[in-house]
């Protein structure tokens, strides 16, 4: 088994661990850890944990879909705008954020290092905990050459507190 595959199985599975752990879910999005999908580029597992009300912290375990499924690691510190976006009709909040985070994506035997500067908008429902999730993300890689590409998802997460 190659190096990309045992850690993918070890990061797998301690996600499998924290989301075991997480106890019971509770309706309201902003306590607890966020688990759920992200789909586009790239597609697999995301988490997110808020640090206060408009500070989080999310991160994915993914393959991209474009480069023949190579494993990507991404990891961001977001900031929400929670008033930008209201629509009364609503129930739920709309914040859109900003932040930036890093990237390492294995891509048949090289290791990508990038930073990413994540820009999206997030769903919040009001009586279930849950959020939906849409983002895109210029990433400038500086090894093992400088490039600049992008990411953009869709994603849900359900929040266990």
């Amino acid at each position: 088994m190659n190096k990309t595959m045992r850690t993918l199985r070890s990061l797998a599975a301690a996600a499998a661990v924290c989301v075991a752990c997480a106890g019971s879910a509770e309706a309201g999005s902003k306590d607890g850890l966020g688990v759920g999908v992200i789909l586009g580029e790239p597609t697999g597992l995301s988490v997110k944990k808020w640090t206060d009300d408009t500070h989080a912290i999310d991160a994915a375990l993914a393959f991209s879909l474009t480069d023949g499924n190579p494993f990507q690691f991404h990891a961001d510190y977001l900031i929400h705008d929670n008033n930008a976006l209201a629509v009364p009709e609503l129930k739920g909040t709309l914040p859109w954020y900003y932040g930036i985070g890093g990237r390492v994506k294995a891509d048949n035997g090289e290791t990508r290092v990038g930073a990413r500067f994540p820009l999206g908008v997030s769903y919040m429902f009001a009586d279930a905990p849950l959020d939906i999730f849409a983002e895109v993300a210029p990433i400038v890689d500086i090894a093992p050459y400088v490039s600049l590409r992008f990411n953009g998802a869709l994603g849900l997460r359900y929040y266990f507190k």
